[in-house]
């Protein structure tokens, strides 16, 4: 698939607050996209946040709140930051244009608006946000095994707890490592171990299956699957049925002091997030419980939820 297929079936917010422009674009771009509208600056942003649009065509003069302001938001906010704004506006001067990009703006149509300038223009943004995209990608995934990286991990924790926080929905971390795992590469081979993590880390790719749900590598033999908007009963769930999945791919290790198959130990803690509290709590948290199911004889979870 080419990237200019790529670029057909995006997502559009149209930020307008004349309802005649907005059934100009509308009609315009609805053959090739799934279009949203909103008619004012606070809607627009709520919708970006929760829709996330793959662009935004964004009127510059609306009441209350403007377009630049509008722009500026979307800008400051880790989960709206990347997303492509086009400015479609009855502004023509140079320093309106100036102002439209200084806010962060990645163009700027006049009005009244050609519809194929409007589609030519939103296809060319299109196809630059889906490189992007394919380019960070790359750079948050891991390299061997195919999951979320460290990078990754660390972000998607960031943005998930501040998103946890502001609904007050709880948010569950499992840390997993693989048990006795430098026995395993030191008597079948650096390419069995790369194998072994590999399977684990589709076991765990099994085990965690909502779209939100992340599994990344956090170095070497341990992983990491983060669990937005689950308690600890849930968590637990997904913790034994990795447990299953992994005695399912029955990976023989003779050189483990636990069973005579590849194993996991893990750590298991929720909590709902707060600006009272740092995310590195939920990590050191599981952290510690992954020690404790280690030293209580690996192949196990433990588990606890927030302190009282």
């Amino acid at each position: 698939m080419s990237w200019n297929d790529m670029a057909h079936h995006g997502r559009i917010l149209i930020v307008d607050d004349a309802m005649e422009n907005i059934q100009i674009l509308h009609q315009a771009l609805e053959d090739d996209h799934d279009v949203l509208f909103a008619m004012n600056g606070e809607k627009a942003l709520q919708l970006a946040q929760h829709q996330l649009p793959d662009l935004i065509l964004l009127d510059a003069m609306m009441p209350d709140m403007d377009g630049y302001a509008v722009c500026r938001a979307l800008r400051t906010s880790p989960v709206t930051r990347d997303i492509p704004i086009i400015f479609v506006t009855a502004l023509k001067t140079p320093e309106d244009e100036t102002r439209a990009l200084d806010a962060g703006a990645a163009d700027f149509i006049t009005k009244p608006v050609n519809a194929a300038v409007v589609r030519a223009r939103v296809r060319t943004q299109l196809i630059v946000k889906r490189q992007s995209d394919a380019l960070r990608e790359l750079t948050l995934t891991d390299g061997l095994t195919g999951v979320s990286n460290r990078r990754a991990f660390d972000e998607t924790l960031a943005n998930e707890w501040r998103r946890c926080a502001r609904a007050q929905v709880p948010m569950a971390l499992i840390m997993v490592d693989i048990d006795q795992f430098k026995n395993f590469n030191d008597a079948y081979g650096h390419q069995a171990g790369d194998g072994c993590l590999q399977q684990i880390a589709g076991a765990m790719r099994r085990a965690a299956g909502r779209p939100q749900d992340l599994v990344a590598r956090y170095g070497g033999e341990e992983f990491a699957i983060l669990l937005p908007q689950e308690d600890l009963h849930g968590a637990e769930g997904v913790a034994r049925k990795l447990l299953d999945e992994v005695s399912l791919l029955s990976i023989p290790h003779a050189h483990s002091i636990v069973t005579p198959w590849v194993s996991v130990s893990m750590g298991v803690t929720s909590v709902t997030p707060s600006d009272r509290v740092e995310s590195s709590t939920l990590v050191q948290r599981a952290d510690a419980l992954l020690y404790q199911a280690k030293a209580a004889g690996r192949n196990r979870y433990l588990s606890a939820g927030e302190a009282p």
